[in-house]
């Protein structure tokens, strides 16, 4: 295991430091946390008038633990071994960009001190049990990478990360506006809990040979890179499907139909895959996959606020 102690770390350039954190958040991974906080308030306009207070400070909120998650990930994929200069993707600041692991960790620490405070707000308007939902969907944040047995190193990771940063994002934006959740906002945040998981699996695909080395028993793994490919064409397909079966049965919009103009991201994430064994090969099929989930994200609150405006 690399110690921080034994390591020279490369000042950080004037000219680029701002590129340094910006990256540190990888802001790709951003639109996971605001799309479920539109999406969940989109729903609520439907039920009732919406409080700006609120939404601003639940997508704040999303956005810092988000991003304190990606921090922790750095920080452990480093202690563990897992990043290289040579590695392929948008992590690996502390190997290439010279910002100590201990610098990194106080930032993700900080933000989640926001995060909190912020909480405190939101609870106070609302409801003190959304305190121990927000603290337990930090918990899980933090032991996504972190703790003696992370749950990205499992095959669960998928399942976690579309229910907390997909599902439970949704829902938790949707309730702190109408103060319930109903039927119909979770069987419509169903595909956005298959979708956030599909970023995971995307970016697991890429990573596939390397985490095997490592030990890691990822969903990919498992499957195996054509399997995994598999999977992710599924999962597009179910979501998809999802809406569209909604629509048949009563329970969305027909406006709920504009997803079908991500369809093409979605195609271009799994062709991406197809034959590819190099990280960098695969880098744009993963990057189309987050696209495919905020496009499709966007257009199902699109829909939601259309149809809330013509009736």
């Amino acid at each position: 295991m690399q110690t921080e102690t034994k390591t020279s770390y490369p000042p950080v350039s004037p000219n680029k430091s701002w590129k340094v954190w910006w990256k540190l958040t990888r802001p790709h991974t951003l639109t996971a946390a605001f799309v479920p906080v539109l999406l969940g308030t989109a729903m609520a306009i439907h039920e009732t008038t919406i409080h700006v207070g609120l939404f601003l400070a639940m997508l704040v909120a999303s956005l810092l633990i988000q991003a304190a998650t990606n921090m922790f990930n750095e920080y452990y994929d480093y202690k563990r071994g897992l990043d290289t200069e040579e590695s392929v993707g948008i992590g690996g600041t502390i190997v290439r960009d010279g910002v100590k692991p201990k610098t990194i960790m106080q930032i993700a620490l900080s933000l989640y001190g926001i995060s909190i405070l912020i909480g405190v707000y939101i609870c106070m308007s609302t409801t003190w049990w959304l305190a121990a939902i927000g603290l337990f969907c930090m918990i899980i944040g933090y032991l996504y990478t972190g703790g003696p047995l992370p749950i990205a190193y499992t095959p669960f990771g998928e399942i976690f990360a579309g229910f907390f940063m997909g599902m439970g994002i949704i829902l938790i934006s949707f309730y702190i506006q109408v103060g319930t959740v109903t039927t119909a906002s979770v069987l419509i945040s169903v595909p956005i809990f298959i979708l956030v998981g599909a970023i995971l699996l995307a970016n697991n695909i890429r990573d596939l040979d390397g985490d095997k080395e490592f030990g890691r028993k990822t969903l990919a793994i498992l499957l195996g890179r054509k399997k995994a490919i598999y999977l992710l064409a599924g999962m597009f397909i179910v979501s998809y499907g999802w809406i569209f079966t909604l629509m048949m049965i009563g329970y969305s919009s027909v406006w709920l139909a504009l997803v079908v103009l991500s369809i093409p991201k979605a195609v271009k994430a799994t062709k991406g895959f197809i034959g590819k064994t190099l990280p960098i090969q695969m880098m744009p099929a993963m990057k189309s996959t987050a696209q495919t989930n905020t496009i499709f994200g966007f257009l199902l609150s699109i829909g939601l606020f259309i149809d809330y405006f013509i009736k």
